[in-house]
């Protein structure tokens, strides 16, 4: 495949990612992230790369010819934040993000700083969201 994502989904363990988290906190929050992500998907997570735990995946495929697999939804443990990752169109969500909390933002991604900052309700919802939606989702 011609173009392929530099990260890609691996056999690595999701619970050593977890476990191998330093604080205790962070650890904890990363478990709960992970606990609702595979209770709302009802995937399994799996590592994409070393450290992004993915739940559900689907296959794009652009104009251009770049084509891969990438997951529905997932986090990463980073040095200053946890990484969210939803694959949905975060603008047109912007009401429910003005409810979340405190928390930054990408393109595709949320950045927060510990559960406790955000609204647990409305990232659940926000997660639902983007397990309906795949805006690179090809058609075949």
């Amino acid at each position: 495949m011609k173009n392929q994502n530099k990260t890609q989904k691996t056999n690595l363990s999701p619970a050593k990612y977890l476990n191998a988290i330093k604080d205790p906190e962070r650890r904890r929050d990363c478990k709960a992230i992970a606990k609702l992500m595979q209770t709302l998907s009802k995937k399994k997570p799996k590592m994409w790369g070393a450290s992004i735990v993915g739940f559900d995946e689907y296959h794009y495929k652009y104009p251009s010819g770049r084509e891969g697999d990438w997951m529905k939804i997932g986090f990463s443990n980073r040095k200053d934040s946890i990484s969210l990752y939803l694959t949905c169109d975060l603008d047109a969500l912007a009401p429910l993000l003005e409810k979340l909390g405190t928390y930054k933002r990408g393109v595709g991604c949320l950045y927060i700083k510990k559960l406790e900052d955000i609204h647990i309700g409305v990232l659940t919802r926000l997660i639902r969201e983007a397990l309906k939606q795949n805006p690179h989702q090809s058609s075949a």
